[in-house]
């Protein structure tokens, strides 16, 4: 039995060897996860397994009484990846899903779509991290949408990378989604606001630089895109109209003590809500009357400092602060988003290596363009229960 072991093992992570040595290799690898949430308010029912501050209502019993008690495994994830030698170069793919529905499948299990894509030399295409993003400023946190104030996608792209090694350069056409806010439109012009639709005739240009030193790293990224928008049922598709949506992010991670971390990222751009990890929108009218609106870009600020320290080899915390905020247009109703906040604190202890197991506590907030604001907090314990073939 024992030999049946080892040769599934060998399989699956070595595999053959190429003349030039280089081996195929293939992994399966993801991780059970179980989490027990202790929420003090309430948010919508459907993101009640995860703090996100623009899911936090501001009006008093809009989602029921405080106080709930979730307990899930949406977190639980299975993935593949594998290297195939061809000729001097190799070939990596990989596929990995989780059960954290969202979008038409928001607040069910069922599967989620976090990677798909293959690399070959300097071309890379397929679902992955959006480049204008910085995966390392995710911190070490058991929450799973974490910090609102980062910018966080994973998208559809074709990226090409000519530079590789301690400094990387990379750009990319991603795919285009634009969130549009009609704002006011609805109730002075129905026939109008009801028919407003996203226009995305041209993909996002995004650019990567990144500094990888003995201290940390260094990283900035860029995007340009057009955010546009069209009626339908009506005569040429009018009114409608575009923007120019720009954005920058500068973000670090600066060691300290030889395991810990200091994580900080600051974004800023207009029309780059779709990017971010949670709040606002890229495109909403700007005017005092309908005869004199226009689309306007919406400007928004992320930041996020958070700071992570290993107390040993099995013992872990986070502790830190994240915001999202956005400069409303004249003509988007009171209740559209204007900011969100997040914060939490954890202590995560792994007993042998496979294993995780952790309670954090988190606060959020949130405040609507009229100034009402509504928060919450809630504690979280989960388990964690990770597996690899290459552990076999």
């Amino acid at each position: 039995m024992k030999s049946r072991y080892a040769l599934l093992a060998a399989l699956l992570t070595t595999g053959a060897y190429a003349q030039d040595k280089k081996p195929n290799r293939l992994e399966v690898y993801g991780f059970v996860q179980a989490d027990y949430v202790q929420d003090f308010d309430r948010v919508d029912p459907n993101w009640d397994d995860t703090l996100r501050p623009s899911r936090i209502p501001t009006e008093e019993g809009q989602f029921g009484s405080d106080g709930q008690a979730i307990i899930g495994a949406r977190q639980s994830r299975f993935g593949v990846q594998g290297t195939l030698p061809v000729e001097d170069q190799s070939v990596y793919t990989k596929f990995e899903i989780d059960m954290f529905g969202v979008g038409v499948d928001e607040g069910q299990t069922t599967i989620r779509l976090r990677h798909a894509y293959g690399e070959w030399k300097e071309w890379l295409a397929g679902q992955t991290h959006s480049l204008f993003m910085d995966i390392d400023v995710f911190p070490n946190t058991i929450d799973y949408w974490g910090p609102a104030g980062m910018v966080f996608l994973r998208n559809p792209q074709i990226r090409y990378t000519p530079l590789k090694g301690d400094n990387n350069f990379s750009v990319a056409l991603e795919k285009p989604s634009d969130d549009i806010d009609a704002g006011q439109i609805r109730d002075v012009a129905p026939e109008f606001g009801d028919n407003l639709q996203s226009d995305e005739k041209l993909p996002d240009l995004t650019a990567q630089f990144r500094m990888n030193r003995d201290w940390g790293h260094f990283q900035t990224g860029g995007i340009l895109r057009r955010i546009g928008y069209e009626t339908t049922g009506l005569p040429n598709n009018n009114p409608k109209d575009h923007e120019l949506g720009w954005g920058l992010n500068v973000s670090t991670n600066i060691k300290f003590l030889d395991t810990d971390k200091l994580i900080l990222s600051a974004v800023y751009g207009q029309g780059i809500a779709s990017y971010m990890n949670d709040g606002g929108v890229d495109l909403a009218p700007q005017g005092r009357r309908l005869a004199d609106l226009e689309a306007k870009a919406v400007p928004l600020l992320g930041i996020v400092a958070y700071y992570d320290h290993y107390w040993d080899s099995k013992n872990s915390s986070s502790i830190g602060y994240s915001r999202t905020q956005v400069d409303n247009t004249s003509f988007q109703e009171g209740s559209a988003f204007h900011k969100g906040e997040y914060a939490s604190v954890n202590f995560l202890h792994k007993p042998v290596k496979n294993v995780m197991m952790g309670a954090e506590m988190l606060w959020g907030a949130r405040t609507d363009n009229d100034g009402n604001y509504g928060n919450d907090v809630r504690t979280q314990i989960s388990f964690k229960y990770s597996f690899s073939s290459n552990d076999f």
